[in-house]
């Protein structure tokens, strides 16, 4: 599990944060002025990468916060196994393992797809 620290002013719209122990995308970044005691502050509205679930903060700009480095790996279909799970071989690693394919990716056997990977979970990318 890697994780940066950054300053909340060098986020932008579409990285990634820790919200709520989570890693999310954010989808909206707004910040407010500074006020007559005290620093501007932002607010951030997140999605998490691999839960969907949203997610919100309010934070000072100077603040800082973690961001996870997710990876983005290629891996090619093995195996179906039955409803929308897939056994994945990774094409760097040669390690095996199954994945939750979405029903709106349309996958056969030999098929190549990309994941995201962060701390032992595990989601396809449908492009």
């Amino acid at each position: 599990m890697v994780k940066l620290q950054k300053e909340i002013r060098d986020i932008q719209k579409g990285s990634y944060l820790i919200m709520d122990d989570a890693p999310c995308e954010i989808i909206a970044y707004s910040t407010a002025k500074p006020g007559k005691h005290g620093s501007a502050k932002a607010r951030i509205e997140g999605k998490g990468v691999f839960d969907n679930k949203k997610r919100s903060m309010s934070q000072p700009v100077d603040a800082k916060v973690w961001v996870p480095v997710i990876e983005r790996r290629q891996g090619q279909v093995i195996n179906l196994e039955g409803n929308n799970v897939a056994q994945i071989m990774d094409l760097n690693s040669y390690e095996s393992f199954s994945l939750e394919i979405p029903s709106e990716l349309n996958i056969s056997g030999d098929s190549e797809i990309e994941y995201l990977e962060y701390d032992a979970q595990r989601k396809v990318v449908v492009k």
